[in-house]
């Protein structure tokens, strides 16, 4: 775990991958614009999760088309708030999470972090449940089993994460085809009325459907999107001129537009689905069981498996952004940095617990409720996130020429109003089912019907709640903090770069296979730069056989004799050449700690080591020498490759 400095210190967004994508300049319009299409992807899988499954297919069976006016709505102020994210990553170099740091207090700040935390857990718990409902539904796979399943998927984000930005980029973009594929069959299969679908687009309100509609709208916003869409467009290299952001601005609002559109695709297909299928045959869905199970009766034995498939991609493609929006939030507002598969792990257990104790306890009727419950409590987060952007957007302190026109915000300050709005009606509304099942229990503590301390409990959330947002809405007006420095740039310190270090002392970790002739060959190189004398080689090497690990250095078999000759004839054979070395054999079963052991007690000024070349799956099973040799020890190292570089100059 690393404490890291801050905007006033040094630290960027996703600092791993910041600036590491190439904007190629004076190569074609259309190429410029390809390198610029990826984040709005990965940030339109949260508008497509499975909470948004749950309101399309209950919106679309009770009401047909009416509400696809709603999902258009939805989308066009999801595209208003994503774009005026990206722009605050373009602009000023901050993510969301960073701004915010920047702007209000520690206190507040610590508030503001805990209740993104809270919300990225009730994403996470959204998107395990729709693995779990569709391994259920495919497969047969009891929930509980489901839930143990998805917690690997940890690791498959940490391989993912190994093939780069681009890479995700592109696995995101064909989950979300295949989602988009297995809908456009279904929607051709179940041949809705195109003027029905019209008339959707028409703003109307049947009876009973206002809860359903900002159901749509509460699941259609999410928080988490507008931390990550900040962090993700600086992943590409950009210019710090203003010609540089503006031709940034407009290639990202191309990708947002694009993305989000592809997102309502999907989600009024489902309405659609669901509307042409269940609502012309008169069933009430409110589940996406009850979809599952229904879809055959209609459109045949293929429907269920392609809805599956598109359940199962939606749950996996949301889950992808799940840690990177993690670690935005963290490293924003603490400014600390844990390992991204240690930060995944924790996120996916805090979603994953709950989730497997409830379907114990309550079995596995409970599902909707919980997605339910995980759409309640991303509203009562997403007022903290729209409204501080709208702030920082419209400031000219720190956007410049590149601030919000007052068009632009009398819009924006419009969408919030109705977000915070909507939002507060539907946690109000689930409040009183609260208070009122409570009350239906008939459970006293004492005196005190439970109801009593229920609504009080949830009267005090509310009213804390409201505090807070009402001071992070006037804040930056009352008192808003100087403008933002910034991220610095690393200057160069020229004394020390050109300052000769004498390599007394060369440690040259061997394995005893044909990787030593690439570690050797450059262990050597080092010493010949120390002039005559050169420095000393150490040559070490870990004998871990059952028997070496048992009795250590009093061990005589085989093994550890042939390793020994192997030392001894190469401490020689240098000796002869010229060279000075010495042998250093150890023993344990661990070789990363064995090292880490000795060169402690026998420091050396540079350790060579070798790149092990194993795949990812060997990585977990016999750990990772390298990484751990490097954190253990202060010495710089030198890692060689496994095979020489091709070329005669290499």
């Amino acid at each position: 775990m690393t404490v890291v400095e801050g905007l006033d210190g040094d630290r960027r967004s996703l600092e791993e991958v910041h600036g590491s994508i190439d904007v190629p300049m004076g190569k074609g319009r259309f190429r410029r614009l390809f390198s610029f299409l990826g984040p709005a992807y990965l940030v339109s899988v949260g508008y497509m999760d499975p909470g948004n499954w749950a309101t399309d297919l209950e919106g679309g069976a009770r009401f047909g088309y009416a509400l696809l006016w709603v999902l258009l709505m939805s989308n066009m102020m999801a595209l208003l708030l994503q774009t005026l994210a990206a722009r605050l990553g373009v602009v000023t170099r901050h993510d969301l999470a960073q701004a915010c740091r920047a702007e209000y207090s520690r206190g507040v700040n610590a508030v503001l972090w805990v209740l993104a935390e809270i919300a990225i857990a009730a994403t996470d718990l959204a998107e395990i449940l729709g693995t779990v409902i569709a391994l259920k539904l495919m497969f047969g796979m009891p929930m509980l089993l489901g839930c143990v399943v998805t917690a690997f998927d940890t690791f498959l984000l940490l391989y993912l994460q190994r093939w780069g930005m681009r890479a995700m980029e592109a696995l995101v973009l064909a989950l979300v085809a295949t989602i988009g594929g297995c809908f456009l069959i279904q929607v051709f299969m179940a041949r809705p009325e195109l003027g029905a679908m019209a008339a959707g687009l028409r703003p109307t309100l049947p009876e009973g459907s206002l809860v359903i509609a900002i159901g749509i709208l509460g699941a259609t916003v999410m928080p988490h999107n507008l931390y990550l869409h900040s962090a993700l467009v600086q992943t590409r290299r950009i210019g710090t001129d203003r010609r540089s952001k503006k031709a940034a601005c407009k290639f990202y609002l191309i990708d947002s537009t694009v993305a989000l559109n592809a997102a309502f695709f999907v989600n009024a297909a489902i309405l659609v689905l669901s509307a042409a299928v269940f609502h012309v045959g008169g069933y009430e869905v409110a589940t996406i069981e009850q979809a599952y199970e229904l879809l055959p009766g209609f459109l045949g034995a293929a429907a269920p498996i392609l809805f599956g498939v598109a359940l199962l991609c939606a749950g996996q493609s949301s889950t992808l952004t799940g840690t990177l929006a993690g670690q935005i939030v963290m490293e924003g507002y603490l400014h600390l940095r844990i390992a991204p598969w240690l930060r995944r792990l924790i996120t996916r257990l805090i979603a994953l617990v709950p989730a497997a104790v409830v379907i114990a306890l309550a079995g596995e009727g409970s599902t909707q409720g919980l997605l339910v419950l995980s759409q309640v409590i991303l509203s009562l987060q997403l007022s903290f996130a729209v409204i501080p952007l709208i702030h920082f957007t419209s400031s000219k302190r720190n956007m410049g020429t590149f601030a919000t026109p007052w068009w632009g915000q009398v819009l924006a300050w419009i969408v919030a109003a109705v977000i915070v709005a909507l939002n507060g009606y539907l946690v109000y509304d689930q409040a009183v089912e609260w208070v009122g099942l409570a009350s239906q229990s008939g459970i006293r503590l004492g005196p005190i019907p439970l109801s009593w301390l229920v609504g009080a409990g949830l009267g005090a959330a509310v009213a804390s709640v409201s505090g807070l947002l009402g001071w992070v809405l006037v804040k930056p007006i009352v008192a808003p903090s100087p403008a933002w420095r910034p991220p610095p740039r690393a200057e160069m310190d020229w004394a020390q770069a050109f300052r000769p270090r004498t390599l007394r002392r060369i440690g040259v970790a061997l394995e005893h296979t044909g990787v030593d002739v690439e570690i050797l060959n450059r262990a050597l190189g080092l010493s010949q730069t120390q002039g005559d004398a050169g420095g000393e080689l150490v040559l070490l090497h870990v004998v871990d056989s059952p028997v070496a690990v048992l009795h250590g250095e009093d061990t005589a078999d085989l093994e550890t004799d042939a390793d020994a000759e192997y030392l001894w004839g190469l401490t020689r054979a240098l000796a002869d050449q010229g060279y000075r070395a010495s042998p250093a054999l150890l023993h344990g079963p661990d070789p990363a700690r064995s090292l880490i052991e000795y060169l402690r007690k026998h420091p050396v000024d540079i350790l060579v080591v070798g790149s092990h070349g194993h795949g990812w799956v060997r990585d977990l099973l016999y750990g990772q020498t390298v990484d751990r040799v490097r954190h253990g020890l202060s010495a710089p190292m030198l890692i060689a490759r496994s095979s020489p570089p091709e070329g005669p100059d290499a």
